[in-house]
C-alpha cells in the first residue's frame, strides 16, 4: 500500500532572514561600543609603542601606534632601579593583603544581613550603607590615623578602605537571591551552626561573587595613590602608583628619580611610558582569569538591592 501523503520539503534557515532583523539602532550601538573600546585601547597601544621606541623617534613626535627604532633600554633602566622594583613587590603585597582583609570583612557583614531571621537587619544595613553618602573629611581622617599610630605604616593603606558598603551590598544581594532558605533549614536540622553553614554551604556556592569582589578590591587598591600621598612620607612605604603619579605629573629631568645604578639612557617621556606599562601589566594579567565573573557580579548588584 502506497503512502500518498505529500512530502513537505524542510525549510532551511535563511542567512538573510537573520540579517534583515538587524536594525539601524543595532549599528548605532555597535558603533558607540567600537568608539568607546578604541578610546580605551588606542591610548594603551600608543604608550606601549612609545615605551619601546628610540629616544629620537619619541622626541620627534613620530610614534603613534607602532614603535620606531625598537629598544628596551627604558625597561632595562627600570629593572636596574631598586626603588621601582621594590615598590612593585611592595604594592603587590599591599594589594593581596587588602583584598584578603576586604573580602573577610565583606563576607562577615553580608552573610548575617542576608538572613531573614536576623532581628534589626534593616537598621544594621542602613547603618552600614549610611557611610556611602557621608564622610568626616580629610582632616578628621588624618587626625584619626595619627591617633591610631597608623601613619607611615603599611596598615594605613589596608585598614581604612578594607570595608566597602557597595561591595557588601552586592554580596548580600547575591546570597539573598542565589542560596535558598531550604539549604539553611536543612543545615540547621543537621546541627550545623552559622560558622559551619558559612564555610561549607555559603562560600562554596559563592565562588563567582567572591571572584568578582576580589577583582573590585584588587583593582581599587592597585590604582589608589591619594591615601599614600596623605599618610605616607617614607619612600620605602610608597606604592608604585604614587611614584608613577609623581613621575607623570613632573616634567623635564625632574620626572626621572631613578638611582644611579639604573644607568638611565632614555628620555623622560620614554621612561614615563615604560613605567606606566610596568605598573599596568600586572593587574591586566589578572583580568582574564576573573573576566567571566565580572559582568555577573555587577548585574546582581545593579538589579537587586
Amino acid at each position: 500500500m502506497q503512502n500518498n501523503t505529500p512530502v513537505v520539503a524542510e525549510k532551511k534557515p535563511s542567512l538573510w532572514k537573520g540579517v534583515n532583523r538587524v536594525r539601524v539602532g543595532d549599528f548605532v550601538i555597535a558603533f558607540v561600543i567600537l568608539i568607546l573600546s578604541l578610546t580605551c585601547i588606542l591610548p594603551f597601544i600608543h604608550v606601549a609603542a612609545k615605551s619601546i621606541s628610540s629616544n629620537t623617534a619619541v622626541m620627534s613626535k613620530s610614534v603613534y601606534l607602532w614603535p620606531k627604532g625598537i629598544t628596551f633600554e627604558a625597561y632595562s633602566s627600570i629593572f636596574k632601579d631598586g626603588q621601582l622594583v621594590h615598590s612593585m613587590f611592595y604594592t603587590i603585597w599591599i594589594t593581596l593583603a587588602f583584598t584578603v582583609v576586604g573580602m573577610i570583612v565583606t563576607i562577615c557583614a553580608a552573610y548575617p544581613l542576608s538572613l531573614k531571621g536576623l532581628k534589626g537587619r534593616g537598621f544594621f544595613a542602613f547603618f552600614l550603607m549610611f557611610t556611602m553618602y557621608f564622610s568626616a573629611g580629610l582632616i578628621p581622617e588624618y587626625l584619626l590615623m595619627s591617633d591610631l599610630k597608623l601613619l607611615n605604616t603599611p596598615w594605613v593603606l589596608i585598614l581604612p578602605l578594607a570595608f566597602s558598603p557597595y561591595n557588601m551590598l552586592i554580596m548580600k544581594s547575591f546570597l539573598s537571591s542565589t542560596i535558598p532558605d531550604s539549604l539553611y533549614e536543612a543545615a540547621k536540622l543537621d546541627g550545623a551552626d552559622h560558622f559551619q553553614i558559612l564555610t561549607r554551604i555559603v562560600l562554596p556556592l559563592s565562588k563567582p561573587i567572591i571572584a568578582t569582589l576580589s577583582l573590585f578590591y584588587a583593582v581599587g587598591r592597585w590604582n589608589a595613590y591619594a591615601d599614600a600621598k596623605y599618610y605616607i612620607t617614607k619612600k620605602a612605604l610608597q606604592p608604585l602608583q604614587y611614584l608613577l603619579s609623581n613621575m607623570v605629573l613632573s616634567s623635564g629631568t625632574d620626572a626621572i628619580s631613578l638611582s644611579e645604578n639604573a644607568a638611565v639612557v632614555s628620555t623622560p617621556e620614554v621612561l614615563q611610558a615604560a613605567t606606566i606599562m610596568f605598573a599596568t601589566l600586572p593587574i591586566i594579567m589578572v583580568y582574564p582569569f576573573v573576566q567571566k565573573y565580572f559582568v555577573k557580579g555587577a548585574m546582581i548588584g545593579a538589579v537587586k538591592g
